[in-house]
């Protein structure tokens, strides 16, 4: 039997407080999982399969839908907190007791959230496109669920640049996301989608006090990825990110916006590997 991969694994499901969480795992079983968080109105047909199957080469890889996205059940919270306890609660009902976490975006507030909050549960930390609770310009007004009738045109606009060789990049991308023809996913309803632009929201939100007094809880070892050019995060809070954080580690991608682990995927497997094996 050949071995699963993004396009072809089954989706299954799990129930914990009260939610049907739908998820798919895949990949090399035996050593410390990777857990992967998604983005802003994203389903597990959203990863790129380049990076998931690139990680699942080697690696045990979890994807899963927040309460209330694509498959999951229930209702979406709309803070990071409460999606954050869905996930430990997920996790546990899996027997997840120790893995690795990767979240992109609002995946990376709730990796963030989770590592806080359950130190134990968490060996080491990958944030892609993300940023600290309070940072710089992380208000999202110009984001708007509208945006999600052109999926397409959203995600070139936001993942990638206006450079030939970065809208290159987004095109395959794009057909990649379709590899999948299968057993896909139910789709994002706007509902949902506005639950989760109100968590990160909030988020971004800058505290009177204490602007990043969570980062100094979280000493696992974490890497830092982001794009020189990200117009949905803005870079300065990757480097609040790496100031404040114990442990970690920061790289930038050059000529790359929100999806720059999927422009330079090659260079961020590599890059990932030694982090995750160190």
């Amino acid at each position: 039997m050949p071995q699963d991969t993004h396009e072809i694994t089954p989706t299954q499901f799990a129930e914990a407080g009260g939610i049907r969480f739908a998820y798919r795992r895949f990949g090399r079983r035996g050593g410390t999982p990777l857990l992967l968080l998604n983005y802003f109105a994203a389903n597990l047909d959203n990863w790129d399969p380049k990076v998931t199957n690139g990680f699942a080469a080697e690696r045990d890889v979890i994807l899963v839908d927040y309460p209330g996205i694509g498959g999951s059940s229930s209702e979406t919270p709309s803070t990071v907190a409460p999606l954050t306890k869905a996930c430990v609660e997920f996790c546990r009902t899996l027997d997840l007791t120790r893995f690795d976490v990767m979240g992109f975006s609002l995946g990376g507030m709730i990796a963030q959230q989770l590592a806080a909050d359950h130190p134990e549960m968490v060996r080491r930390i990958i944030l892609l496109g993300t940023g600290p609770r309070g940072g710089e310009g992380m208000v999202f007004e110009e984001l708007s669920v509208d945006e999600l009738d052109d999926e397409a045109g959203l995600l070139m606009n936001a993942f990638f640049t206006q450079s030939e060789l970065s809208k290159a990049a987004g095109r395959a991308y794009l057909e990649r996301l379709k590899l999948r023809a299968e057993n896909r996913d139910a789709p994002v309803s706007k509902q949902a989608a506005l639950a989760e632009l109100a968590a990160i929201r909030e988020w971004g939100v800058i505290p009177q006090t204490d602007r990043f007094a969570m980062l100094g809880q979280i000493h696992h070892p974490t890497l830092i990825v982001h794009g020189s050019k990200d117009v949905v995060v803005m870079p300065i809070n990757a480097f609040f990110l790496a100031q404040h954080l114990p442990n970690a580690q920061l790289i930038i991608y050059p000529d790359a916006s929100h999806g720059a682990q999927s422009q330079h995927a090659e260079t961020f497997l590599e890059h990932a590997r030694l982090f995750l094996n160190g």
